[in-house]
């Protein structure tokens, strides 16, 4: 049998499926892109190389991941080149794929509004939102990708002012962070509640480490915060990127990727509860990439959600696939 280095071309090539629904339009609302030399090899080629693998991508929209920081700027302000560096790959990509940037900024700053100022100039029109990501790892040690926020950020007083600040200037919050912190989530979307806030990844499941052996008992109460959460009106769901190696099914490691239909088997239970307590018009499916690529291929994603949904009106499709995310992000 043969072995190939998970990630690799042929280790894709073990797994192929027909594109499911091609001409359907969609819009991926979540995914990072790097310029060379970055932390990962994800630049405008390998993204169009995703996007035009058969389902039909018309939009895309970048979420923040420290690409392209500005080396001489003041720390505050060195985010800012990530939003120039972006706006510039979308100005040269004749598509006009990326349709949208999601930014980093410290919320807690007096400055912010200067801050978003200096994004809204850089992003050339494209600037959507912000995320200062909530996410702090108890076990950064087991982690892939260990978040290190600060320690209580949804209490400060400051950054609730931030996000508050984002609501009235039109833009967007995104959080991402793990599924211990659903709860300081909810009670950030019910004190800033004039802000369209964003639930990335369900809230981030863990699944190594200290996690691996309670994944029922995590999931239990996920259960009881998401549909907690959803009774928060301005918050919308994302549903994707359970397949990064944090959420602990093991894919990355395994001899081949999974097919839609085994992607389905263990995760179709965090997407039909979320789709059940937000409903389809709150709710926006996303790729993540090319951090769930670490695990599955392009077209196996988006045909494990179309499968997913096969039931569904086609109103209720439109709004998962493309409709809500072009409402929530402005597109």
């Amino acid at each position: 049998m043969s072995t190939y280095v998970q990630g690799s071309p042929e280790w894709f090539a073990q797994v192929t499926e027909e594109v499911i629904d091609p001409s359907r339009p969609i819009v991926d609302p979540h995914h990072h892109l790097w310029p060379v030399g970055g932390a990962l090899p994800y630049g405008l080629n390998e993204l169009h190389g995703d996007t035009e693998s058969g389902h039909n991508i018309t939009k895309t929209v970048f979420i923040e991941c420290g690409a392209g920081y500005t080396t001489d700027a003041p720390a505050h302000l060195s985010p800012v080149g990530e939003t120039a560096f972006v706006a510039a790959e979308a100005k040269r990509d004749p598509s006009h794929l990326i349709s949208g940037i999601i930014a980093h900024a410290d919320l807690r700053r007096h400055d912010v509004a200067s801050i978003l100022d200096a994004h809204e100039s850089a992003g050339g029109g494209l600037l959507r939102g912000i995320r200062d990501a909530l996410s702090r790892a108890d076990h950064p040690e087991v982690l892939a990708i260990p978040g290190n926020a600060p320690k209580d950020l949804y209490k400060d007083a400051d950054f609730r002012r931030g996000v508050a600040l984002l609501g009235e200037r039109g833009l967007t919050y995104d959080s991402w962070h793990y599924h211990y912190q659903n709860q300081e989530f909810l009670e950030l979307a019910r004190e800033v509640p004039g802000t369209t806030m964003i639930l990335d990844h369900f809230g981030t499941p863990l699944g190594v480490g200290p996690y691996a052996e309670h994944r029922e008992e995590i999931f239990a109460q996920w259960k009881i915060d998401i549909a907690d959460i959803a009774r928060c009106s301005n918050v919308v769901a994302k549903l994707g990127g359970l397949a990064m190696p944090d959420n602990g099914f093991g894919w990355h490691e395994a001899q081949r990727p999974p097919t839609s239909d085994e992607f389905l088997a263990v995760q179709r239970r965090y997407f039909e509860h979320t789709i059940e307590c937000f409903g389809p018009s709150r709710c926006m499916f996303e790729s993540n990439f090319p951090i769930d690529r670490f695990s599955l291929s392009y077209t196996v994603v988006w045909n494990a959600f179309k499968k997913l949904v096969s039931s569904y009106s086609e109103s209720e499709k439109d709004d998962l696939f493309r409709r809500t995310a072009t409402r929530v992000y402005r597109l």
